[in-house]
């Protein structure tokens, strides 16, 4: 069971590993620009250049643009939009969770009454609201999938708060002078970092799929730049002619999100107390 756990880690961090250098390095990974548009090779299937043609090892768009170029620089948007989401809303939940935890009365209230309303609108749904408000941008997408996310590490780090706040060493910092916010900063919250950690790493994988979701609506970032979800928004029209327009940006999804989800599932049962001594 122990040797499952940690197969988990290290297969999930190996593709999630393998995306990040393949984002860093896209300018020298890539064969071709990912813009590139040469009409003459439009929706040429997956070949390696025989017959004196150039390879393109999974094909061409509809105007002659290489997949695999577009599928490796789109790496780059998943992971960034994923990565910055999961840090920002992970810091505005957590801050947001302990200070209702910690204070109560009327801050748990409010903060309560917050999330309540964020939680009242499905998500895709809200952050669909907010692209359509803000208007395509990167920054703008980063912003509504944050201010859609940072519920649940709020709620979380809130409920363990509760808990830990009455603990005999937060007593004792208190008893010793201790003021409220080093307390809860220097030794609750630290506390709470086993359960975040784990909640981030699955949040990122929902919010790489909301990402591509908002690209293939085109609501996410402009078309100049490649995105999986635009890709497959872009291939839609040719599925029964050019299959593989959606067959590889969709398999790229699916390797990314299951090697996230495979990390969160090891991570959990290594940092969960109740699993932990499971063997």
């Amino acid at each position: 069971m122990a040797r499952m756990r940690y197969l988990k880690i290290w297969v999930g961090g190996a593709i999630l590993l393998l995306l990040l250098v393949c984002g860093l390095v896209a300018p020298f990974l890539a064969p071709y620009d990912p813009q590139e548009q040469r009409l003459e090779h439009r929706l040429q299937p997956p070949s390696r250049g025989i017959q004196g043609s150039d390879p393109h090892w999974l094909g061409t768009d509809n105007l002659g643009r290489d997949i695999l170029s577009r599928i490796i620089y789109g790496s780059r948007i998943s992971l960034l939009v994923g990565a910055t989401t999961v840090v920002l809303a992970g810091f505005m939940g957590c801050f947001l969770g302990a200070l209702a935890g910690y204070f109560g009365d009327l801050t748990d209230e409010v903060i309560s009454k917050i999330s309540e309303i964020f939680l009242a609108f499905p998500f895709l749904l809200l952050a669909i609201a907010l692209m359509a408000f803000l208007g395509q941008g990167l920054l703008n997408l980063i912003l509504a999938l944050m201010l859609t996310r940072w519920v649940q590490y709020c709620r979380v780090v809130r409920g363990e708060v509760l808990s830990l706040k009455e603990r005999d060493f937060v007593v004792a910092a208190r008893a010793l002078g201790g003021r409220d916010f080093y307390i809860l900063f220097r030794h609750v919250v630290p506390n709470t970092l086993a359960s975040v950690t784990v909640i981030a790493t699955f949040a990122m994988a929902i919010v790489i799929i909301a990402e591509a979701s908002l690209s293939f609506l085109g609501l996410g970032v402009p078309p100049s730049i490649p995105t999986w979800g635009s890709m497959l928004s872009e291939g839609r029209s040719y599925m029964y002619r050019a299959p593989w327009l959606t067959i590889f940006p969709g398999i790229a999804i699916f390797v990314t999100v299951f090697g996230i989800n495979l990390l969160g599932d090891g991570l959990r049962d290594i940092l969960d107390p109740k699993l932990r001594g499971q063997r």
